[in-house]
């Protein structure tokens, strides 16, 4: 087996709400994931100015109380690591995604199934993989 096909993922994951945040957090593990779990906007971009390039990909609530959004998050990810790819999870922002979203992410709408979120996640890793290749 290669180092590639063993390397482990990280995820940033961005929530403010604990029992969703902990729920999404076993998701992404149980799937192999190493996640990087925030609970505010402000922690989230320290951790992105800090090393953005040890993560693989940032899973972010868009309303995050008082500080930063998920937006200001995955522009923040972008302008650090043009390519990463940025999942969006909300209850009530998603007509905002098309002006307020990065290019090329992806977004979810609460409530989902942890498949769905399992599968925005590996979609935009996949597509990261062929455009590097291409």
């Amino acid at each position: 087996m290669t180092a590639s096909a063993t390397m482990i993922r990280t995820i940033l994951l961005v929530e403010d709400d604990q029992l969703l945040m902990l729920d999404a957090e076993e998701a992404l593990v149980a799937e192999g994931f190493a996640v990087v779990a925030i609970g505010n906007g402000t922690q989230a971009l320290a951790e992105l100015d800090k090393d953005a390039g040890r993560f693989d990909a940032v899973v972010s609530d868009i309303r995050l109380g008082d500080g930063p959004t998920g937006w200001d998050i995955g522009h923040r990810a972008r302008e650090l690591v043009l390519t990463m790819p940025v999942v969006y999870m909300t209850a009530d922002s998603a007509k905002a995604w098309a002006s307020q979203g990065v290019p090329n992410s992806i977004l979810i709408q609460k409530p989902f199934v942890q498949a769905q979120l399992i599968l925005a996640v590996t979609t935009l890793l996949n597509q990261a993989a062929v455009d590097k290749l291409g």
